[in-house]
């Protein structure tokens, strides 16, 4: 028993020596004036870094639920040419460093699309590859299908409060099979309650699965993504990994995969990854198995050095007379087991609108108003720290800033929670915003939004020139215009011209000046015209029958803008005869004979 001990210790303070050297490298490449600790610890004077432990296990995309401790080799992960072995790290070092063939394309996928659809958050697959490392081992090191689903569920224990964060049931089992608590699902670890928001299809089989590793890992980019984060900044990174699981060993054991991996890893076959051995959950709950066996690994006694402890039996001193000690005291078996504390979200009674003004907004535009609800206990008093989660439904392509249509926020100490701004789509319309609290079955608050069409509130011609034309002929001049609102470029305001008949009758006009359509046809109305993005629009070209005179030709916008443009038709100006031609420029005159006389 003691030499077994000895190994733990050992293996405990190699480890915490890996931690320390890679962080220390992650700091010094990435975080100018970071500073670490002897112990691997961050130090950066940035509160905003730090976990916050009054926040509840909900408010991650895990739960907080419990991870896998194990921390990569000191040596370098590059693989020598030789064997396919690594260079100073022997066969352990090689397999640390290759990730499954399909766990990684999974990765690469969705830094390439979060490339495209999130180009500012800056997302390297190798983060995805740390926390996916340190969540389930690459999908238990790669034993998926071939179209990324894994062989079989990865569960993590169920988060009843007894050990871990209490979270009740909020999907009815239909992501983990358990209708009482939540637990973490798939090879990236989400609850359900997150999952059901942030799933997405990264596979493109049309379906949202936590269990699969294309799936879970575009569902995380996206979620490490939010709030306009640049993960190339050290402290945005350092949030988004905290916002996946809200513990400072989970940040420092994830930046130390990160770090290795950026080194350099390589592509192992599907289902050879080695598996992890060290939970952070070890000990916590002594006797305590999870709640789906063969789903993950149960708890084993003791705990490496400098993890979280469990209740242990504490040595007792010999009997009187040198005989055996005395056993350790138990509780009776009848005991009742200890209550467990209610949440604050188990204390919220209803939710109420905290004082949200109209929304309305034009397409294109940020909402001014922001959506504020307030989360109550049934005698009306304020709640703090509780998540609300509020969704955008509706035919509308309107998010949240970031892109999302979906944000969570918690409520601060007076219970209030402001979602973030509002951005309109291009689709007008009704559609309505639900906050409910994440966790529980209450009635929630419904927020009605209203996009409204792009518009102008000034409409000037762009050019200078008269617009003439001959009968028959066509106008030189294109009709250019600009439009504006409150003295900005109003861009994708769309536009209609009509040909009037007269400034007092705005009916269309079937004489003079037309446009033609795509069979060449006459017509005197557009529809469908647009500014561009400077709120600049040029006008197809102009045509004239054989009508003369002056006619009008009248542009109005949303938004109540409007341009009256003259178009004259006119006979071209022909020479007139010279009335006054010089004489000098005839020929001599004949000599008129004069009679004799």
């Amino acid at each position: 028993m003691a030499a077994q001990f000895g190994r733990r210790l050992r293996k405990g303070a190699a480890t915490t020596a890996v931690a320390a050297a890679a962080v220390a490298a992650l700091s010094a490449s990435q975080a100018p004036g970071v500073t670490v600790d002897d112990q691997g610890r961050q130090n950066t004077g940035d509160a905003t870094s730090a976990p916050d432990a009054t926040v509840d296990g909900d408010d991650s995309a895990t739960g907080n639920s419990p991870y896998y401790t194990d921390l990569p080799p000191l040596s370098s992960p590059n693989p020598s040419s030789s064997a396919g072995s690594e260079t100073g790290t022997g066969a352990h070092g090689a397999t640390e460093a290759g990730i499954p063939a399909t766990v990684l394309d999974a990765y690469k996928k969705a830094e390439a699309t979060l490339r495209e659809k999130k180009p500012g958050c800056n997302l390297p697959w190798q983060l995805l590859a740390a926390i996916g490392k340190v969540e389930s081992g690459q999908a238990r090191g790669g034993r998926v299908t071939a179209d990324g689903t894994t062989i079989s569920p990865i569960l993590g224990p169920q988060l009843d409060g007894n050990g871990f964060a209490l979270i009740r049931d909020t999907d009815n089992g239909a992501y983990d099979g358990n209708a009482t608590y939540d637990q973490a699902v798939g090879p990236m670890q989400f609850i359900p309650s997150t999952w059901d928001w942030a799933g997405r299809d990264g596979n493109g089989d049309g379906r949202k699965d936590p269990n699969n590793i294309y799936d879970a890992a575009l569902a995380a980019g996206h979620y490490l993504c939010r709030f306009d984060w640049d993960l190339s900044e050290p402290k945005d990174l350092r949030k988004a990994i905290l916002s996946y699981n809200n513990s400072t060993d989970y940040l420092n054991t994830v930046l130390s995969w990160l770090e290795f991996y950026r080194k350099g890893t390589h592509e192992i076959p599907d289902g050879s990854g080695s598996l992890p051995a060290d939970r952070s959950d070890d000990g916590v709950r002594p006797g305590v198995t999870p709640s789906a066996p063969g789903t993950t690994p149960p708890a084993r006694p003791g705990t490496r050095p400098g993890k979280p402890t469990g209740s242990r039996p504490t040595p007792t001193s010999p009997a009187p007379g040198g005989g055996p000690s005395a056993p350790p005291t138990t509780p009776p078996p009848n005991t009742p087991p200890a209550t467990t504390p209610p949440t604050p979200t188990d204390t919220v009674g209803r939710l109420e609108d905290a004082g949200t003004a109209s929304l309305t907004a034009m397409a294109g535009h940020t909402f001014a108003e922001r959506i504020s609800t307030r989360a109550e206990t049934d005698a009306g008093k304020a709640v703090a720290k509780v998540r609300i989660r509020f969704t955008i439904v509706g035919d509308t392509d309107t998010t949240f800033a970031g892109g999302e249509s979906v944000a969570t926020v918690v409520t601060d100490a007076s219970g209030v929670a402001v979602a973030p701004a509002l951005l309109a789509g291009e689709r007008t319309g009704v559609f309505a915003v639900q906050a409910a609290v994440v966790g529980r079955s209450l009635k929630g608050v419904a927020y009605k939004a209203t996009v409204t069409e792009r518009a102008a509130d000034t409409l000037v011609r762009t050019g200078e020139k008269a617009l003439t034309c001959v009968p028959g002929g066509e106008f030189a001049e294109p009709v250019g215009v600009r439009a504006t609102y409150r003295g900005e470029a109003a861009g994708k305001v769309a536009v209609a011209a009509t040909l009037v008949t007269t400034a007092e009758d705005l009916t269309e006009n079937d004489k003079g000046p037309f446009f033609k359509d795509a069979d060449g046809k006459a017509v005197r109305t557009l529809t469908g015209l647009r500014t561009d993005a400077d709120g600049r629009l040029t006008l197809p070209k102009l045509y004239a029958d054989d009508t003369t005179g002056t006619f009008l030709l009248r542009l109005t916008t949303a938004g109540g803008a409007a341009l009256t443009v003259e178009l004259t038709v006119a006979p071209a100006e022909t020479p007139s005869p010279d009335p006054d031609p010089d004489p000098s420029s005839d020929p001599d005159p004949t000599p008129t004979e004069t009679p004799a006389t």
